[in-house]
């Protein structure tokens, strides 16, 4: 999964992102399936997982907490990344 061997020969190329790759291998595309997996696939060329890490109501702003439910504009400051403009505060 490089560059030089053409991202497994496009198998690891995700659709609709040309840009993004297949960080899950030997695992079914993960980009866009409803859960924000974070990390490699919550980038901009991934289209933050596919949408699955924009947060609703905040198209600037990306889910940080991977694999739980939505943390933003839920009672509770947590700070950091979340704690933006973007995320609305």
């Amino acid at each position: 999964n490089t560059e030089a061997c053409g991202w497994d020969g496009g198998d690891c190329v995700v659709e609709g992102y040309p840009d993004c790759h297949d960080f899950f291998p030997f695992q079914p595309n993960q980009v866009g399936d409803g859960t924000c997996d974070g990390g490699e696939s919550n980038t901009e060329a991934c289209g933050w997982d596919g949408g699955d890490c924009v947060v609703e109501g905040y198209p600037d702003c990306h889910d940080f907490f991977p694999f739980q439910p939505n943390q933003v504009g839920d009672g509770t400051c947590d700070g950091g990344e979340s704690n933006t403009e973007a995320c609305g505060w």
